[in-house]
C-alpha cells in the first residue's frame, strides 16, 4: 500500500487530469487516453514535495452534490445577470460589497468558496482577511447584503464544511 500510495499521490488528481486530457484532445483514442494517464501520474508525483498535507474529504459523494449544485447555479446566474444588464437601468442597480465572515477553516473549502462565488456571475471574490475569517464579495446587483451574506453561508458555505471538515 506505501508503494501504492508513493506512485499515486493524488489518485482523484491523477483521474481528473486523465479525464481533462480527453476532453482537451476532444476525441477518444487509445494514444490520448494513455498520455493523459501518463500526465495524470507525472503531474501529481512531481508535485508532490508542495503538497505536505493532502487535503482529505470527509464525503467525496457530497463533492459531487455541491457540483452539480453549482453548476445549476451558475446557469440561473447567468440569466438573473443577463436580465439585470439588459433590461435594468443603470440608476436602479446596486452594486455592493459583502463581508462574508467563515466557519470554514481549511485552505481547500475557503479557496473553494472563493472560486463558487467567483464563478457564479454576478460575484467576484475580491479578497480574503490576513487571519483567514472573512471574505470580501463584489456584487452586481445587492439591495440586500445581509441576505447575500446569508445565503453564500447557507448554500455553499454549509456544504463545504460538511464535505472537508
Amino acid at each position: 500500500m506505501r508503494i501504492l500510495n508513493r506512485l499515486l499521490p493524488h489518485p482523484l488528481l491523477t483521474l481528473l487530469l486523465t479525464v481533462i486530457w480527453q476532453l482537451l484532445v476532444n476525441r477518444f483514442s487509445l494514444n490520448s487516453l494513455l498520455f493523459g494517464f501518463f500526465l495524470g501520474l507525472l503531474i501529481p508525483f512531481v508535485t508532490q514535495p508542495y503538497w505536505p498535507n493532502r487535503p482529505k474529504l470527509k464525503s467525496p459523494l457530497r463533492l459531487a452534490g455541491y457540483v452539480l449544485l453549482v453548476f445549476w447555479d451558475i446557469v440561473v446566474a447567468n440569466i438573473i445577470v443577463a436580465r439585470i444588464i439588459l433590461f435594468m437601468p443603470n440608476s436602479k442597480r446596486q452594486p455592493a460589497w459583502v463581508e462574508v465572515p467563515l466557519d470554514i477553516r481549511t485552505p481547500e473549502a475557503i479557496a473553494m468558496l472563493g472560486g463558487t462565488i467567483t464563478m457564479t456571475p454576478g460575484t467576484l471574490t475580491a479578497d480574503i482577511s490576513a487571519d483567514g475569517h472573512y471574505l470580501l464579495v463584489h456584487c452586481l446587483h445587492a439591495p440586500d447584503t445581509a441576505a447575500v451574506r446569508d445565503d453564500i453561508k447557507s448554500r455553499y458555505e454549509t456544504r463545504l464544511k460538511e464535505i472537508f471538515e
